[in-house]
């Protein structure tokens, strides 16, 4: 089963969050597919990855762009894995058909929208009743997760 753990975001938005938490996946010499909602959504995450820190960026690739094999982050709005991304990141309240084929799923959510965290509501009792591992971290002021299930 795949491990799922939901990211309440609470302080700071996905478009400063989510490098973080790429950060740490990179970090850790994974791969991750990162799946949108729209393009205008990916266009705006492919530009935050190259800008976000001045002095380095998150080497990534999206469906737009060739070589999506060797892109170690690939940013989508489908549910393609070119590169055999074992880390599958969910945001915009998108879901994947595919979920068992990674072996983290992390659910990015905001939690000032009510649509949001409702869809995340019914997304974890699905998890739940399919058997997933489920996590859950709320964002704490500093931009930090504390977990809490």
């Amino acid at each position: 089963m795949t491990e799922v753990s939901f990211y309440h975001l609470l302080h700071l938005p996905l478009n400063v969050a989510l490098p973080k938490l790429l950060e740490k996946v990179s970090g850790a010499g994974l791969r991750a597919v990162v799946k949108v909602g729209s393009e205008d959504r990916m266009k705006e995450l492919d530009h935050i990855l190259w800008t976000f820190r001045k002095s380095s960026f998150l080497p990534h690739g999206t469906m737009k762009d060739k070589f999506s094999e060797d892109q170690p982050i690939y940013l989508t709005t489908g549910d393609e894995n070119p590169a055999g991304a074992t880390v599958l990141i969910l945001v915009d309240s998108m879901e994947s058909d595919f979920l068992d084929k990674y072996d983290r799923c992390l659910e990015m959510f905001d939690g000032t929208d009510d649509a949001a965290v409702t869809a995340a509501r019914v997304r974890w009792k699905s998890y739940k009743e399919a058997g997933h591992d489920l996590t859950y971290w709320q964002q704490t002021e500093q931009g930090g997760w504390s977990k809490k299930a």
